[in-house]
């Protein structure tokens, strides 16, 4: 492994890393590249703001208002501001994430990214507290003062109100990750830190136009897959700029390589959610030409550029970079250009949250009783062709299946090439399996749970006892195990991930049966009978939570019940049996609460106003009844299972 010179800590000496004895260090670039990362960032920051004011006065989206105007600064320090909270989000989550693959845990450049992740929380702090100011401003239009009635108005707004409460978590958030990101140095700490701080970004994604219309459920999650892959991917370009002048350049090579595969999946999150929120958005092709249209043009096309930049122009970038370490005006001219581009394109996004789309007219009319609950119309009377026809898609559960197929199918070509085949009923229950979670997200279920209590206690019964239970026969950790690519140098990719993962402490806890089960039986019974039940069904957040919670403490049942797919101490079939018995027995008990208890949730499910169908007493009871199914299935399923293990162990 060839020395390099790495520092460790903010205040350590150098320390060579390399062959016993050697002290050799290796060249590494000119200080004058510190000046070419000045001017990159430079051009990031003058483009963003440029595409800022020129979208702002197309669409008009700090044009003063006839009634109540807050005044020139409000108007333009709100998106200037929004625009702060996005870039520093960048630098803040995004760059972190790519480091975690990209770079070691002792290299310079990554103690160098958790600098640059610090001071840009800090910045996000500070822009986002100055964001929900004036916003308060903006929609307010409060007389300025120190007195403590303009204190007592802003208070109420940042506690009542959900703009002020966002930005309010939002603001926390990032304070805690700003003294989080100076205190870590290690994988975990940084992995936690990169995952929370992508997390502070999913309140943003609830502001905007979304919530006025008709399918804002779908469109806020596309924002929130927007924002997220958007960070993600300007933090590796950050991540570049930055490390560039501390990392020799064969290493550079090697991280330009990786980021290019993070890029690359980046770039279908962001163009096909941005697709998702312009189809929403727009409604029609003619609206392209208002200055919404015109503004998400411009983004559109800057985000092209870029994505045309990483395909072609980064390959010969690696070329040129292998044969001439020592040639650096390539990468900067590219660097350069792309941030460019971004900066246009985070500009343009900046100025699209202050205009409105041209949204064509709700009829006019007093709102049902499911639309003061549910922000929507009730749904069509549930037929028997309904169950095929129904169809409201869940653009995270769709994007999170396809990439799952994409990978998986990936992975089983790879290993057919090396001669090692793969089980193909391995893959057929994958395939299955996604192919029932997209149907139980996106199709007849998604449509009505909201609705049918009974259809919310299928969702649940289906996700437990179908789709975990397919998605862990295709062994997919067995899978990645098997056909990733191992890396030498000590740094992690997707195999030293999921190694970590699975053999972490936290993953053997929960999965232990004596955890396992009682979390799963607890968790059955907060989704269909504990007063969340309102808020599984009702708002977007607790049905996304909802769904992930459950695939996520099935596999880790799953996994305990199979011995971790083979990374863990056997255990006796007489355990995996209790496992089994005590789930199902804990799911027929809630079923029978369920059938005898008078009506849960009876201000949703008995105020929406439903008059097809069964009335709400009698759906609860078939609720209860599909439960009691559910248990059945596990006894049976898992009792099959059990003894089909036991057997291959005799044998």
């Amino acid at each position: 492994m060839p020395a390099s010179s790495v520092r460790l800590g903010h205040a350590h000496p150098p320390v060579t890393v390399g062959s016993p004895g050697s002290m050799r260090r290796p060249s590494l670039p000119p200080r004058r590249w510190n000046a070419y990362r000045v001017i990159a960032l430079f051009i990031l920051v003058v483009s963003a703001v440029a595409a800022l004011v020129c979208s702002l006065a197309i669409g008009g989206g700090a044009a003063p208002l006839q009634l109540a105007d807050a005044g020139p600064l409000a108007r333009w320090g709100l998106p200037v501001s929004k625009l702060v909270v996005n870039m520093s989000a960048a630098g803040m989550g995004g760059a972190l994430f790519v480091a975690l693959f990209t770079l070691r845990v002792e290299q310079r450049g990554f103690e160098l990214v958790l600098d640059v992740a610090a001071i840009s929380a800090a910045i996000f702090t500070v822009a986002s507290a100055v964001t929900g100011f004036f916003s308060f401003i903006v929609i307010f239009n409060p007389a300025l003062n120190a007195g403590p009635e303009f204190g007592s108005q802003l208070g109420r707004y940042l506690v009542q109100t959900d703009g002020g409460r966002v930005w309010l978590i939002t603001t926390i958030a990032g304070a805690i990750l700003a003294v989080f990101a100076f205190a870590v140095r290690s994988w975990g700490g940084t992995a936690t830190v990169a995952l929370l701080a992508l997390a502070a970004l999913v309140p943003m994604g609830t502001q905007g136009h979304s919530g006025d219309e008709a399918s804002h459920q779908q469109a806020t999650t596309a924002i929130v897959i927007h924002i997220i892959a958007a960070a993600i991917w300007l933090g590796g370009l950050l991540l570049l700029a930055v490390i560039r002048s501390v990392t020799p350049e064969r290493e550079m090579a090697t991280v330009l390589m990786r980021f290019s595969t993070i890029a690359v999946i980046t770039f279908v999150l962001v163009a096909f959610s941005g697709t998702v929120r312009a189809a929403i958005g727009l409604e029609t092709f003619g609206a392209l030409a208002s200055p919404y249209g015109l503004i998400l043009i411009v983004k559109v096309v800057a985000l092209t550029a870029i994505g045309v930049l990483g395909a072609i122009y980064r390959r010969r970038l690696l070329r040129k970079m292998r044969a001439d370490p020592n040639n650096s005006k390539t990468f900067w001219l590219l660097m350069s250009a792309e941030l460019a581009l971004m900066g246009i394109a985070s500009g343009a996004a900046g100025a699209l949250a202050r205009t409105p789309p041209p949204i064509l007219p709700e009829p006019a009319g007093a709102l049902t009783p499911a639309q003061v609950l549910t922000g929507a119309p009730l749904p069509p009377e549930w037929t028997m062709s309904r169950w095929f026809t129904a169809w409201s898609p869940d653009v995270l559960w769709f994007i999170l299946a396809v990439f799952g197929l994409v990978f998986y199918i990936s992975a089983m070509l790879k290993l057919r090439t090396r001669g090692h085949p793969w089980n193909p009923w391995r893959a057929v229950a994958w395939v299955a399996g996604t192919l029932l979670l997209v149907w139980t997200t996106s199709g007849a279920l998604s449509t009505y749970h909201s609705y049918i209590y009974s259809a919310h206690v299928l969702t649940v019964v289906i996700l437990l006892v179908g789709v975990v239970p397919l998605l862990a026969a295709g062994a997919p950790i067995q899978l990645a195990r098997t056909a990733a690519q191992r890396r030498e140098d000590g740094s992690r990719g997707g195999y030293e991930w999921a190694q970590a993962l699975v053999h972490s402490r936290g993953v053997r806890s929960i999965s232990a049966p004596g955890v396992a089960v009682p979390a799963t039986a607890a968790l059955v019974w907060l989704l269909v009978s504990s007063d969340l039940l309102r808020w599984w069904v009702g708002d977007l957040l607790g049905r996304q939570m909802a769904t992930a919670v459950v695939l996520l403490i099935g596999s880790l049942l799953v996994f305990g019940f199979v011995d971790g797919y083979g990374v863990a101490r056997r255990r006796p079939a007489g355990v995996r049996l209790l496992m089994i018995v005590g789930l199902s027995v804990a799911m027929a008990a809630i079923s029978v609460y369920i059938e005898t208890s008078g009506l849960i949730a009876a201000d949703w499910f008995g105020a929406m106003g439903r008059t097809w169908g069964r009335p709400p007493v009698e759906d609860q009871g078939l609720g209860g009844v599909i439960l009691a199914i559910g248990s059945a299935s596990v006894l049976v399923l898992g009792g099959w299972a059990a003894l089909r293990m036991q057997r291959k162990q005799t044998t």
